[in-house]
């Protein structure tokens, strides 16, 4: 791979500053610490999530998902574990590019230069990004516009990107419900509905006050520890024509108010009702097989997209659908990009960051991203914008 050159004022060091993880476990305190390590190489280092089309960013801020927290975990070790130990977490990221290929995988010059600005989020694997070098994919990549932080964009690339494809599906007009209303996606989408036209956006999450004052400015909001959304009254009257799920357990919980004979908040699928969800019933999930892949994603899906469709249960249910599947291009994160840089989608990060890049605010941002309780989303700022 020819790698084009750089100028003497972008000497790229043969060692950096990275978070590095020697184990799985739930104690970061532990596990997890920010160490000299050797800077990748473009066109001679792998990158760990092992996609193709690499090129090489001086990192400026990374965002927490939570799939950060459950590659430490190790829940999911044998799908998203890290090739070997120790390995650095992170996927989403803001930096300035530092090299780049003479030619892509697919042929022709890459289309980001040496000193652009850029935004990507994790391909196949959140891993290796949170250094303050990386090698990011170029196919889920944009240029960040000037008047969008680095911390904001970190934060945009991949948890705002989910809500404004989840937000294509809200209509003009439509009432929508939304559970985790308070999280990293879900601070965006309570915007997006309002920007896709919904009449009504209503959020649950465990600070309803905050839900309701700008950015999210949600119509109504529910505190889900002291209200049962399925019980508002006033819902009955006015059902939802979307419901949301972002926190998960939220089907089954459907389920059960049905059996109970009570009326629904929600339309059923005959009236156009929609049900969707990022998450399987029990957010908090271990996979070690195929088969339980299999069990706890694909099978459950299947069947309730199925029977709401179909069934007799149309007269009662919404339609279910699952809507995580992320595209492996560039488009959804320039839209989303731009709708920031218009002021039309304002980026929520949690007050607490963003954290330092030093290991007791790595370790911090972790554990609040495992807490499930983070306020928008997790970043860590990584370095200043410029070149030392």
């Amino acid at each position: 791979m020819t790698i084009h050159a750089q100028p003497a004022s972008f000497q790229i060091p043969p060692k950096m500053r990275a978070a590095q993880c020697t184990g799985y476990g739930d104690n970061v305190d532990q596990i997890l610490s920010v160490l000299e390590h050797d800077t990748p190489r473009l066109g001679a280092d792998k990158p760990p999530a092992a996609f193709k089309n690499e090129m090489l960013l001086k990192v400026l801020a990374v965002a927490l998902a939570p799939g950060d927290a459950r590659v430490i975990s190790g829940k999911t070790r044998e799908f998203q574990g890290p090739p070997s130990f120790p390995y650095t977490p992170g996927g989403d990221v803001c930096g300035i590019v530092a090299a780049v290929p003479e030619e892509t995988k697919k042929g022709g010059p890459c289309k980001f230069r040496v000193g652009d600005r850029v935004a990507a989020r994790f391909m196949n694997k959140p891993l290796g990004m949170l250094g303050e070098y990386a090698l990011c994919n170029t196919s889920v990549c944009d240029v960040v516009p000037q008047n969008v932080s680095s911390e904001d964009a970190a934060a945009l690339v991949s948890s705002a990107m989910v809500a404004v494809i989840i937000a294509d599906r809200i209509h003009e007009g439509d009432r929508v419900l939304i559970y985790g209303a308070g999280g990293g996606v879900g601070s965006h989408l309570c915007q997006m509905a309002r920007l896709r036209g919904a009449s009504y956006v209503a959020g649950v999450g465990r600070e309803p006050q905050r839900l309701l004052e700008k950015p999210l400015s949600c119509d109504y909001a529910v505190d889900y520890k002291k209200i049962d959304p399925l019980s508002v009254e006033e819902w009955y009257d006015k059902p939802f024509d979307v419901v949301i799920d972002l926190a998960g357990g939220v089907w089954p919980a459907l389920l059960r108010h049905r059996s109970s004979g009570g009326p629904s908040i929600v339309k059923p699928a005959k009236a156009n009702g929609h049900y969707l969800t990022t998450t399987p019933d029990d957010p908090i999930f271990e996979i070690h097989s195929v088969w339980a892949l299999l069990k706890t994603f694909l099978f459950p899906s299947l069947w309730r997209a199925i029977y709401t469709r179909y069934g007799l249960s149309r007269a009662s249910l919404p339609k279910y659908s699952y809507v995580m599947a992320l595209p492996e291009t560039s488009e959804a994160v320039t839209r989303t990009l731009t709708l920031a840089s218009e002021n039309k989608l304002i980026p929520c990060i949690d007050p607490q960051g963003p954290f330092p890049f030093t290991s007791d605010g790595v370790r911090r941002a972790f554990e609040l991203q495992a807490s499930k309780h983070a306020k928008g989303k997790v970043v860590i700022k990584v370095s200043c914008e410029k070149w030392d």
